[in-house]
């Protein structure tokens, strides 16, 4: 189980709280996960004004279950969890079964765009 999907509900949310919320990874959460030990990679997902979602993968088991540990302690506290005003309403562990690299290459960005 590398993979470890945590996701805040944004129905709920205050208004702006998606705007906000891709500020704060561009800004912040970003640095903060590249080059995190034992992470292979981290993926922001949101469809606005329905729910925001962090996604991993992680090079091993222990890397996934320590992280998630330490998360679950402080998931109320957690910045998102501040924007949304709210906990996450998922936060679950899964299988990766395989990533592939496609022909227009991997591109790791505070913000993605078509023209990037």
């Amino acid at each position: 189980m590398l993979g470890l999907s945590i996701r805040w509900s944004l129905v709920d949310a205050p208004a702006g709280a998606s705007e906000e919320l891709a500020a704060y990874v561009a800004d912040t959460s970003h640095a903060r996960f590249t080059q995190m030990a034992g992470l292979r990679f981290k993926a922001w997902r949101t469809v606005p004004g329905e729910w925001f979602e962090g996604t991993y993968v992680f090079a091993s088991d222990e890397a996934r279950a320590e992280f998630q540990r330490a998360f679950t302690e402080t998931a109320a506290d957690a910045p998102g969890s501040r924007i949304v005003g709210a906990p996450p309403v998922l936060v679950e562990a899964c299988d990766v079964v395989a990533v592939a690299e496609g022909r227009a290459g991997f591109l790791a960005a505070p913000r993605l765009t078509e023209d990037r």
